[in-house]
């Protein structure tokens, strides 16, 4: 199985550590908790680099912090794409405005 399909839903216990998007060594014990309500840009880092680096799977990652798979692949895309700027809520791109008839 490779990377992807371990990230994708394979068996996530293959690594111990990874290293955090600060730098910091991120185990399973100092993940962001389970219940965390705030989402501040390095803890939606963090969970992301934990599924790449194979601490969690998508899948469970999904469920423990209550995530649609869809809003887990944007955090994703964000942050290969803009690092933790991309995964600020200022950073999103306004609507534009609609046009009133």
């Amino acid at each position: 199985m490779n990377n992807t399909d371990e990230k994708r839903g394979g068996n996530a216990s293959a690594s111990a550590h990874v290293i955090g998007p600060d730098g910091t060594i991120l185990t399973p014990a100092n993940l962001p908790p389970a219940n965390t309500v705030r989402w501040v840009a390095r803890r939606k880092a963090e969970v992301v680099a934990a599924v790449n680096g194979g601490l969690l799977t998508m899948p469970e990652a999904c469920r423990r912090y209550r995530l649609s798979v869809e809003e887990f692949m944007e955090w994703e895309r964000a942050y290969e794409s803009d690092g933790l700027e991309g995964l600020r809520v200022s950073h999103r791109q306004p609507a534009p405005p609609r046009a009133l008839h």
